[in-house]
């Protein structure tokens, strides 16, 4: 009941899943990534406890595709989920049980994997896909939404819209961005207008947030309080 793409962008070893489907709060249950190791979604009648599992044996330096076999050995309802994952090294696998509604299925990339399960019809993978390999000219971020939006285009999930999510991260232990679009009539539309957003409010500040080079983050009050000037806020900190 979804489709997403799990990627590595080479240029800055960061980890992205997109993902849409027509149900309630998609991010909350199909995206996992962890910085350094790899990117997972887990759908089709999700086991969450799969992508925690997928990323702990990659972690461990297995292959994506065996981090798969081993988490979904001890699932006695794999026929119904699909898996597919990413590691740093930019290689792919995917799972598609035996029960999945159609069409489903996936196609793998490179650095990336497509997969989808009770969609419209095969173009919708190929086209996110192709779109997603082409176009290279965009930042990493848009170019996971331009691809979501091409299979939707080709039709999408087969039950109609409802949410859908963006998580990129790099070098820190929580997502760069964490964008969710839990019920909307046009998720993916919402999700580009929060994207956005994103570009204008909270990317700027990324360099002074704490982090592991820097565990406190920017704590000048005076050059805190002279961005917010430049934003034309009037605020002080207690002194």
């Amino acid at each position: 009941m979804t489709w997403s793409i799990v990627a590595r962008d080479a240029a800055t070893g960061a980890f992205a899943v997109a993902v849409t489907t027509c149900n309630l709060a998609v991010g909350a249950a199909c995206p996992f990534l962890r910085s350094g190791v790899g990117a997972v979604s887990t759908q089709s009648m999700s086991n969450r406890y799969l992508g925690p599992a997928v990323l702990d044996a990659m972690a461990r330096g297995l292959s994506p595709q065996l981090a798969l076999d081993s988490a979904l050995a001890g699932d006695e309802g794999r026929g119904l989920r699909q898996l597919h994952a990413v590691d740093a090294a930019g290689r792919v696998a995917a799972f598609t049980g035996a029960n999945c509604v159609e069409w489903c299925g996936s196609v793998a990339g490179d650095g990336f994997s497509v997969a989808g399960n009770m969609l419209a019809n095969a173009r919708v993978i190929a086209d996110t896909a192709e779109v997603f390999d082409r176009r290279r000219d965009l930042a990493f971020p848009e170019r996971l939404m331009a691809a979501l939006h091409a299979g939707q285009a080709a039709g999408g999930d087969r039950r109609g819209r409802q949410s859908a999510a963006l998580l990129v991260t790099t070098t820190e232990d929580f997502p760069d961005i964490n964008l969710r679009v839990d019920d909307h009539p046009d998720p993916l539309d919402e999700l580009s207008r929060l994207l956005a957003l994103w570009r204008v409010q909270a990317e700027p500040s990324l360099p002074t947030r704490p982090s592991r080079a820097n565990p406190a983050g920017l704590t000048d009050l005076d050059a805190i309080e002279a961005g917010w000037r430049a934003r034309g806020l009037d605020l002080r900190f207690r002194r």
